[in-house]
């Protein structure tokens, strides 16, 4: 699963597309503040007790999302914490870790809500990644 397969023959050309559609994200994460992150959490050293303090502090109060695996929110979170951070990729996946489950929330403080959440029109969300996947295909031709 997980595949995007174009198949080109001599007169046509066919898209096959061969994977799951996840749920559109209900977070603006694009809106958030991502200054508890990139203040405590700076390169080239990037130290793993505050990196992975900052991101529990950011992350915990989404836990419920993140965790959804029906949805795209951890694959878009990460994307814009890597957009307004610049981390090295998989900074977080390979220092942040508590158990086999990953990291405990339940001590972060859940006030903050990262800069307050801001929850999206589901359906101009998919609209928007329909639209996007769109023209991508089309972009491939």
């Amino acid at each position: 699963m997980g595949l995007l397969s174009i198949k080109h023959g001599p007169m046509n050309s066919h898209v096959f597309l061969n994977f799951p559609l996840f749920a559109a994200c209900n977070i603006s994460f694009e809106n958030l503040d991502y200054s508890v992150l990139t203040d405590k959490c700076k390169g080239p050293q990037y130290p793993a007790k505050p990196c992975c303090d900052a991101f529990k502090e950011f992350a915990c109060p989404f836990s419920d999302a993140i965790n959804d695996l029906e949805s795209d929110c951890a694959s878009t979170m990460f994307s814009f914490i890597n957009l307004y951070g610049k981390y090295p990729p998989g900074l977080f996946a390979n220092e942040c870790r508590e158990d086999k489950n990953g990291l405990d929330c339940q001590n972060v403080e859940q006030s903050k809500k990262s800069g307050g959440v801001q929850i999206a029109a589901t359906q101009s969300s998919l609209l928007m990644l329909t639209a996007g996947l769109i023209v991508l295909l089309l972009q491939l031709f």
